[in-house]
């Protein structure tokens, strides 16, 4: 039997206490007796945890586990992460605590941070939600942050992206303890995605912080509004009466890129949507973004979401039948 804990804490969101335990019980069944099941217990060194929500969870006094899953909480805007991280103390010192013993421990998107703060990912790869991975990367500069990633595990700690990343995790375990083909078969009774490797596609920049001021802004405005033109930096120039010099200067000092780099990913993004929400074909599409050729377009596309346009229009297409 392989023991698995999950660390239950104030405000740690209730999927992600019990979405880990449920795959590995309908693993077990699929496995059969004759196999080597899971022993799974939800575990806190606190007598009562309210989950997000209020919902009042039952635990168990921390003890002994092979594998502990430490699942994420609400990052609210504008939340004190300090305030929230000093809070859980007791939770940390039993995460550092079970590294420390040699055994696994395994974070569920934002619960990344607590295992940044329990000193878990220095020096080591990891990843967490998308829409977080700049902020953990800046908690914890000395972690080697991939961002694109679903599950990244490093010398017996694993992180995981956003909430169904819980999923490719739990069935990564499976996979090691009860073999391929249960997991595989435990995917397709549970209709979980078991060939995912790449957050980027479902990224939204838009949600993302935007960097900049002003001049950038005024910049990125003009840009967004002529996708389809080519890209000519001596007009762009211009048309803020500054130079060509002064302009990458600018923005690069206000937003970490360069005008062109912005307009690439203002292009994918505008085409990410057209692919989800019409009928236009992939060349179409590229010229309404401002490229003739439909393969260079195919391969910028690639390179930001990780896939080819028609793969992402079958993945992502709203009202698909």
């Amino acid at each position: 039997m392989l023991r698995v804990g999950v660390l239950a804490y104030p405000g740690c969101f209730a999927s992600e206490v019990f979405g880990v335990p449920d795959l590995l019980t309908m693993a077990a069944h699929v496995a059969g007796p004759d196999n080597a099941g899971y022993e799974v217990s939800i575990i806190s060194p606190r007598r009562r945890v309210a989950a997000s929500g209020g919902t009042a969870l039952a635990v168990s006094s921390l003890r002994e586990v092979d594998v502990l899953v430490v699942p994420g909480f609400e990052l609210s805007p504008g939340l004190d992460m300090e305030a929230k991280l000093a809070s859980l103390a007791p939770e940390i010192a039993a995460i550092r605590s079970h590294a420390a013993a040699g055994n696994v421990v395994v974070s569920i998107c934002v619960g990344a941070f607590l295992l940044a703060e329990a000193g878990l990912l220095h020096r080591r790869r990891a990843t967490t939600a998308w829409l977080f991975a700049d902020e953990l990367a800046r908690r914890c500069p000395g972690a080697d942050i991939r961002p694109e990633r679903i599950v990244v595990t490093d010398r017996g700690v694993t992180t995981t992206a956003a909430f169904t990343a819980m999923y490719d995790f739990a069935l990564e375990l499976i996979r090691e303890h009860s073999g391929a083909r249960v997991a595989r078969t435990t995917a397709r009774v549970a209709l979980v995605d078991d060939a995912r490797s790449s957050q980027t596609p479902y990224v939204d920049a838009r949600l993302l912080p935007q960097p900049g001021n002003e001049f950038s802004r005024r910049v990125m405005r003009r840009l967004d509004q002529n996708l389809a033109a080519r890209y000519d930096l001596a007009a762009l120039a211009a048309a803020f009466n500054v130079s060509t010099r002064t302009l990458l200067r600018r923005f690069a000092d206000e937003t970490g890129q360069s005008p062109l780099d912005y307009l690439r990913s203002s292009r994918v993004r505008r085409a990410r949507h057209l692919l989800e929400t019409t009928e236009r074909t992939v060349a179409a599409i590229s010229a309404a973004v401002g490229y003739r050729d439909a393969g260079t377009f195919a391969a910028l596309f690639a390179q930001h979401t990780g896939c080819r346009p028609r793969d992402y229009r079958a993945a992502f297409r709203r009202g698909a039948r």
